[in-house]
C-alpha cells in the first residue's frame, strides 16, 4: 500500500524515482480505507532530507499511512524555507484536538545543552504530554529518545568524551519481541551524537525493557512495557551518504572530527558499507504493524 503524502512535496518525486508507491490525499480520499494517522514532528534542521527519509520507511508496509508533518512554533530555523515550513508542515497548535495512531519525534543538533535551556523545550513538552493520551504509539530518535526518557522516566543523559559517530553492531536482547521480528541476532545501525544514556539506569526502571544495545553505542532500542514509547537512540533512517555529508561538514567548520567508524569499506573515505537498510525497513514496517496498527482503534477519536 502507498504513503500519502501532500501534492508536490519534494519528497515525492525522490520517492517515485526509487519506484515506491506514493499517492497524493485526493487519491487517497477516494479509497474505501481508513489510513493510519502519522505526525512526524521534524526537529531536525535539514527537514527536507528527513521527512523523506522518514516517508521513504513509512512507506514499506501493506498499510496506507497519512503523514502529518510538525514543525515547531517557538523556534524557526534557518536551513528550511518558510514557503516549504508554511505549504507542508503544521504548527503543534493546529493539531492539538487530533487524534494519531502513530507519532515520530526526531533528533535535532542540541544534545550538549540542558532540555531546559533549548528554545523550544516547555512546546515539545507539551507535545509529549500529549502523546500520553492521543497518540497509540510514539517513536523517538536520537535526542529524541533522550528527551522522551527524560520527561517520561527522569532518564538523565551525560555527555560523552568524544562524538559518538559511525556505523555500529547491536545485539538483540528480547528474542521475540515484536519490533524486531525478521532482524538478525546481531544487525547495524548509525549513530551520531554527542550525548549518551547509561544502560543500568534504563534497566532500573521498572517501565521499559532493553531490546538492542551495542558495546560502543550502548542501549540502542528501549521500549515502554505498555508498548506506548518506542525509544531509538541511533538513526536507522539514515540514507547511505548522511554520515559522509556530517563528516565533511564538520572538517570544513575546522572541528576535530575522526571518519565515521566502520562506515568506508577502506576505513576512510571512499565506498560506503550499506548494512543498516533492510533493519531500519523491519524496524518501521514492525512498528506501524505491531505497535500501531493492530493496537490503534479503527474509530481514531476513541484513542
Amino acid at each position: 500500500m502507498p504513503i500519502i503524502v501532500p501534492k508536490d512535496i519534494p519528497a515525492t518525486k525522490i520517492l517515485q524515482s526509487e519506484n515506491i508507491f506514493v499517492m497524493n490525499d485526493k487519491r487517497a480520499m477516494q479509497q474505501d480505507i481508513r489510513p493510519l494517522e502519522i505526525a512526524i514532528v521534524n526537529l531536525m534542521p535539514t527537514k527536507i532530507v528527513t521527512e523523506t527519509q522518514l516517508m521513504r520507511l513509512l512507506s514499506n508496509s501493506p498499510l496506507q499511512v497519512n503523514v502529518t508533518l510538525i514543525s515547531t512554533e517557538t523556534y524557526v530555523g534557518k536551513n528550511t524555507s518558510l514557503e516549504h515550513l508554511d505549504r507542508f508542515y503544521k504548527s503543534f497548535s493546529e493539531i492539538k484536538n487530533r487524534k494519531f495512531d502513530g507519532m515520530i519525534i526526531t533528533g535535532a543538533p542540541v544534545e550538549e545543552i540542558e532540555f531546559s535551556e533549548v528554545k523550544y523545550w516547555k512546546e515539545l513538552e507539551d507535545i509529549l504530554e500529549f502523546a500520553k493520551k492521543n497518540v497509540t504509539s510514539t517513536l523517538f530518535i536520537c535526542w529524541g529518545a533522550q528527551a522522551g526518557l527524560h520527561y517520561y522516566y527522569g532518564i538523565e543523559k551525560h555527555i560523552l568524551p568524544k562524538k559518538l559517530f559511525g556505523v555500529y553492531k547491536h545485539k538483540k536482547l528480547v528474542k521475540y519481541d515484536r519490533l524486531l521480528k525478521g532482524t538478525d541476532d546481531r544487525f547495524f545501525m548509525p549513530h551520531s551524537r554527542h550525548t549518551t544514556v547509561y544502560e543500568e539506569d534504563i534497566k532500573a526502571c521498572k517501565d521499559l525493557v532493553i531490546l538492542a544495545s551495542s558495546k560502543q553505542a550502548g542501549p540502542a532500542i528501549i521500549r515502554s512495557k505498555d508498548n506506548k514509547f518506542i525509544f531509538i537512540t541511533g538513526h536507522a533512517e539514515y540514507d547511505r551518504d548522511t554520515l559522509e555529508k556530517e563528516y565533511l561538514r564538520d572538517l570544513e567548520k575546522g572541528l576535530d572530527i575522526d571518519p565515521p567508524e566502520n562506515y568506508y569499506v577502506e576505513g576512510n573515505r571512499g565506498e560506503i558499507k550499506m548494512c543498516w537498510v533492510s533493519t531500519a525497513n523491519l524496524i518501521y514496517m514492525n512498528w506501524l504493524n505491531h505497535y500501531v496498527y493492530q493496537l490503534t482503534p479503527y474509530e481514531i477519536d476513541e484513542i
